[in-house]
């Protein structure tokens, strides 16, 4: 029995390591996540966003960067949360998912935070119908826990597929 158990907290270990790195924290709904610093491209402030028809409500728009067309989705639409009005500190995260650039709405930036092995602990099982795959681990840090999320899964295939068809240039 010991045994069994020892294995599977190796696994998570294991997990938890392979993880570990620099993850830009943001603040969305009072509740801080972090995003692989390597899938950050850049940070810009609220800009005007391009309403795009037929499109999901968590899928704000377009912007204009530098010549380039960027979709954004709102996060907190994305995760079910309420939506608010911009501040002064809302900001738009640019991240690389599958080669393409999507912009990422939140409410502030944080910090670039240094995550080890030992400061992981994988997503706890939330029951039945929780998606916790877009979860890479959960962050203890300074006595607060940071959800590290998994940017591919977030933006899953359909989010892409729509960026890909949004961006498209005919």
């Amino acid at each position: 029995m010991q045994t069994v158990m020892e294995k599977g907290k190796k696994t998570d270990d294991s997990e938890a390591l392979s993880h570990e790195g620099k993850y830009l924290t943001f603040v969305l709904c009072g509740e801080e996540y972090g995003i692989e610093i390597l899938k950050v491209r850049e940070i810009i402030g609220i800009m005007n966003i391009t309403p795009v028809p037929q499109t999901p409500s968590y899928m704000k728009g377009v912007i204009n960067l530098r010549g380039k067309v960027i979709p954004v989705v709102d996060l907190r639409l994305k995760f079910g949360f309420q939506e608010i009005d911009h501040t002064k500190e809302t900001c738009i995260i640019v991240v690389e998912v599958i080669n393409k650039l999507t912009g990422v709405l939140v409410d502030t930036v944080s910090e670039v935070l240094d995550v080890s092995g030992n400061d992981m602990e994988p997503a706890p099982h939330l029951g039945e119908g929780i998606n916790t795959g877009i979860f890479l681990g959960m962050a203890k840090i300074k006595n607060k826990v940071k959800i590290l999320l998994d940017i591919d899964k977030v933006l899953g295939a359909e989010d892409i597929n729509m960026v890909e068809s949004l961006t498209s240039v005919s």
